[in-house]
């Protein structure tokens, strides 16, 4: 198989290391040359994706920003083949897969959305690694619900990545879901680090304080962009925990033991 990956960050990078790794002919494109350079000397990549191998794969990732990804979608959606399988990896799904599905009715080619739940706190190629999805899980959103051969044939395309499950659903659910699983906690941890505490925390620390910490660096150009995209679902989310938050707040300023054991013990866990 001939893969193109767009993007070549620690995701899009390590997307490129698997499916090369896995055997399959890797092009690739990144805004940053060197980048592009580096992967292809050291192996990863056969080439760069433009418009002359653009048209030859059967399989092409994007994995930028959504806004980025629409756009290489506007500017490229007539050099797909009709036999390329599109895939973003990008955090919402809405917007991305509306455009993307629009363009592959007009264009011939297999679109749907894509969303892998694996990565770390780095950001960059150089912490890309082949073997970052592996057991990891991978939502997906499908042109259509009622097409069993496209479900297989996705999956089939996704087997470089070793993910432990495919899992299909709608743009919707899965922004909804993503806004609590994923996007909520970048906020609670970004929020939590910024105590006037953090300098003198090391020795005072334990599990629960890296845990809660570990992703409170983030990439905030790309993040803001996310939770404004998806602010309907991520302000719902928001509104319930700051009302539980200020439950426990005022069960403290009441000096009320119940309620507050009511609350620790009141958990869907």
């Amino acid at each position: 198989m001939v893969t193109g990956v767009v993007g070549l960050g620690l995701i899009g990078g390590s997307v490129a290391k698997a499916y090369k790794q896995a055997g399959h002919t890797v092009y690739g494109h990144d805004t940053d040359e060197s980048v592009v350079n580096y992967a292809g000397l050291s192996g990863v990549l056969d080439g760069e994706l433009n418009h002359a191998t653009l048209p030859y794969c059967d399989m092409v990732h994007l994995v930028a920003s959504p806004a980025a990804s629409m756009d290489y979608l506007e500017e490229n959606a007539g050099r797909f083949s009709v036999s390329c399988l599109v895939i973003d990896h990008c955090g919402t799904k809405r917007r991305i897969c509306e455009k993307g599905f629009a363009l592959a009715a007009t264009y011939g080619f297999t679109y749907a959305g894509g969303h892998p739940m694996a990565g770390t706190q780095f950001r960059g190629y150089k912490y890309s690694r082949a073997n970052m999805f592996s057991n990891a899980t991978m939502i997906v959103v499908p042109p259509v619900y009622d097409n069993v051969m496209l479900f297989e044939r996705i999956k089939e395309a996704l087997r470089p990545m070793a993910l432990k499950h495919v899992v299909f659903t709608t743009a919707e659910n899965h922004d909804r879901m993503i806004a609590y699983t994923s996007q909520l906690p970048h906020i609670i941890s970004n929020a939590y680090a910024k105590s006037p505490l953090i300098p003198d925390c090391e020795e005072f620390s334990a599990g629960s304080f890296r845990d809660l910490t570990r992703v409170a660096r983030l990439n905030e150009s790309m993040w803001a962009g996310l939770f404004l995209e998806n602010r309907d679902n991520l302000l719902k989310e928001l509104g319930m925990l700051i009302d539980n938050l200020e439950q426990y707040k005022k069960a403290m300023e009441e000096d009320n033991p119940e309620k507050l054991v009511e609350l620790l013990k009141n958990t869907k866990l």
